[in-house]
């Protein structure tokens, strides 16, 4: 597992210990770290998402820790997608310096290597985002990702994972969807291995980052949409052209937040701040989830009762084609054998934890039915 913050010493923290080791002029080189002290470490990171995006919220709940934690020797400039770069160049901007930081997904940049996408928006084999948020942190996830962005890409970049996302709905279509023959045709908007995904299943795919999508749609460039929760579908509009939101899907149900880094500006930093920058993903991951619950709820009722959107799920229909669709796309994927070898890992990975998980858990379903009766529809 890579560990950032045992880097050599830093070209910063050289600087330092070259003033305090001068020897000339004692009081002077004593009042030097003093003055550097002071003056902040200013990180520019970007998002991938619009201003008014409630992701722009939980990735302020990464940057507010930061800065604390630092004591304010670290400040971060936040910044939306598009005020530097576009939504879907934030791993190149990094890269090459044009920003010190980015929040996004791994599935963004798909169009570099199709092996992106397995790292959140792959096969899912039976495990949550839980679960592979976890195969990421202790599974050899975390090496994977690293040999597939610096020794297959050769990008100068440091990337984690945090907060495990709640699985993706189907998304929002015009009309009612009950079967596969219900959606063949449709201009759909996803990305990454969804959209292999969705074309094998009849649909006709389109790429967009998020704030496209509603124009899109009204403009008749897709016909029905997905991109990730109840919140940011609300936020960007999504009622307004359609009223049939569909959840439950197996297209995009193990995805997670990216924390990019350009690797020479995190390896300049002293390890305490690097060990910040890391400690700090999982801080926010689990204040995220508090928000994500308690919005994304919120929000789901509102689309419902103030909006008129009809609420469903996704039919077994759809949901077993959505298997079977992956099984095919799996075998095509496995002949790169960086892949390949990426797949069996997840894949052993989720045959021994989830294992686990579902035999422990209770029936949620049963409990919650018991004491709301009458509400789910599943």
């Amino acid at each position: 597992m890579q560990k950032f913050e045992d880097s050599t010493v830093s070209r910063r923290s050289f600087l330092k210990k070259t003033v305090l080791g001068g020897g000339a002029a004692t009081a002077t080189a004593l009042a030097a770290p003093a003055v550097l002290a002071q003056a902040p470490i200013v990180m520019k990171m970007q998002t991938s998402w619009p201003a008014s995006d409630i992701w722009m919220d939980f990735a302020r709940q990464y940057t507010e820790r930061v800065e604390k934690m630092s004591g304010g020797r670290l400040k971060v400039d936040l910044l939306p997608a598009g005020a530097i770069v576009g939504a879907f160049q934030v791993l190149d901007a990094c890269s090459d310096g044009v920003l010190d930081a980015a929040h996004s997904v791994p599935v963004y940049w798909y169009g570099k290597h199709k092996a992106a996408s397995l790292f959140g928006t792959g096969p899912v084999f039976g495990g949550s985002a839980t679960t592979m948020l976890a195969w990421f942190n202790a599974g050899g996830g975390e090496e994977f990702y690293r040999e597939l962005v610096q020794d297959v890409l050769g990008l100068n970049v440091v990337g984690l994972l945090g907060f495990p996302m709640f699985a993706q709905p189907f998304g929002w279509f015009k009309n009612e969807i009950n079967s596969v023959a219900d959606i063949q045709g449709l201009k759909y908007r996803t990305v990454g291995l969804a959209a292999d995904l969705m074309q094998s299943m009849g649909m006709s795919v389109a790429q967009l980052p998020g704030g496209e999508i509603v124009p899109a749609m009204e403009r008749g460039v897709i016909d029905a949409f997905e991109f990730n929760n109840p919140s940011s579908d609300m936020r960007f509009g999504a009622q307004d052209v359609a009223k049939n939101y569909y959840l439950s899907s197996y297209h995009q149900a193990s995805e997670s937040f990216e924390f990019l880094f350009n690797k020479d500006f995190l390896e300049d930093l002293d390890p305490d701040l690097q060990a910040i920058l890391r400690y700090s993903v999982e801080a926010a991951s689990t204040s995220n989830t508090a928000i994500a619950m308690d919005n994304y709820s919120a929000d789901l009722q509102k689309l419902e009762k103030d909006s008129g959107v009809n609420v469903r799920r996704t039919s077994t229909d759809i949901l077993d084609a959505q298997l079977k669709a992956w099984d095919a796309l799996i075998t095509e994927l496995e002949k790169d054998a960086f892949m390949k070898k990426v797949l069996d890992s997840q894949r052993a990975w989720v045959e021994r934890v989830t294992y686990y998980e579902l035999m422990n858990s209770p029936d949620y379903a049963l409990a919650y039915e018991h004491y709301f009766p009458g509400k789910l529809a599943l």
